[in-house]
């Protein structure tokens, strides 16, 4: 199977940074959300409640006794949902291979991505970078070959981590790994693990596949598979593709047209690369501009028919440059996106693929 590169993102604190961000009073302070001081269940901590030993799970009752000074916080689920939309935006620039986990916590398939890096760890530094820059709050991430071991990673160096786990780097991650924090791995299972002689990933690894189906049924295989740093389970996105993009980032900014036009001519042989291989075709063209001062424009173009040809794609790329131009301020970052897809069958779809 090939090499994939899987990154796990999980925000810290998410429900409690939230609160923090909106409320400056709340900064700084330990904060509990969920609950209150005589009853109820805490949803999250922040890191300042965290030092006191008040975690997710534990009931409020017991949380006010080891914290008393903690601030109970209502929850306020659709402002969660609200960043967490906007967070999923930022994951969107770089791929549209996106497993949600929980508002707060997602997988990255970005072995192909929207930005042609191969640099998995250079991805995910980035997507954490936009997220403190645009919204102010604070993503770990872990990045390896699979993702189970992209998952661990991301709990390595938490707040505000980066861990990543090399293909040679497995198994030697795996041997020393405590039971109770592999990944779908729960209490009741632990123990029994425990009960058995197992206590971390080599201990496991010394078990037969016939003993852990036996002992633990469908989940044996799970098992004796990341014991050995496989797992095959993809990345499953729950939408379908909108929309094709491709954009870079220049490390130096633009404000001359000629380069504008030869790079974004370059952008836009990147994106026909991309659409041709998808397999549907699209009828509408945006361009995407970012500025020095991190403001942003759009300007898009739908056809009556829809795009078959790279030299469609090239001609509405050039009319929807010159809308942008003169450039008003330096720019850092150009884009192009089709959208507008319908399923091809026939005599387009062959069109599509002889034209490339």
């Amino acid at each position: 199977m090939e090499l994939r590169k899987i990154i796990h993102i999980d925000m810290d604190a998410f429900f409690a940074s939230v609160e923090q961000l909106d409320n400056p009073d709340l900064r700084g302070k330990p904060v509990a959300v969920g609950g209150n001081a005589e009853r109820g269940v805490i949803a999250a901590a922040s890191y300042e409640a965290r030092k006191y030993g008040v975690k997710s799970a534990m009931s409020s009752k017991i949380a006010a006794k080891k914290c008393p000074q903690l601030i109970f916080v209502r929850p306020r689920f659709e402002r969660y949902k609200e960043i967490s939309n906007a967070i999923h935006e930022i994951f969107s620039r770089y791929t549209d291979e996106i497993e949600p986990l929980s508002l707060d916590e997602a997988f990255l398939d970005v072995t192909f991505n929207k930005i042609d890096l191969n640099s998995a760890t250079f991805i995910a530094q980035s997507i954490k970078n936009d997220i403190r820059n645009e919204l102010n709050l604070i993503a770990s991430a872990g990045v390896s070959y699979n993702k189970f071991l992209a998952k661990m990673a991301s709990d390595q160096d938490k707040p505000d981590g980066l861990y990543i786990i090399r293909p040679k780097e497995g198994i030697n991650f795996i041997n020393t790994l405590p039971i109770e924090r592999f990944f779908g791995v729960g209490k009741v299972t632990a123990l029994k693990m425990h009960e058995l002689g197992i206590t971390n990933g080599k201990t496991l690894r010394n078990f037969s596949l016939e003993f852990l189906i036996d002992h633990f049924g469908k989940s044996g295989k799970y098992f004796y598979n990341i014991a050995r740093g496989i797992d095959n389970r993809n990345v499953e996105s729950e939408r379908e593709r909108k929309s094709i993009a491709v954009e870079s980032t220049f490390e130096l900014d633009i404000f001359d047209s000629t380069k504008f036009r030869m790079q974004a001519d370059v952008i836009l042989e990147r994106l026909w690369t991309r659409y041709q291989k998808f397999g549907q075709s699209g009828k509408t063209l945006s361009i995407k501009l970012k500025y020095n001062d991190f403001t942003q424009i759009t300007r898009s173009t739908t056809k009556n028919n829809r795009f078959i040809s790279k030299n469609s794609v090239e001609e509405t790329g050039k009319l929807l440059m010159e809308q942008v131009l003169p450039l008003s301020k330096p720019i850092r970052l150009i884009g192009f996106q089709i959208s507008g897809f319908q399923q091809e069958t026939g005599e387009i779809a062959t069109q599509m693929t002889m034209d490339f």
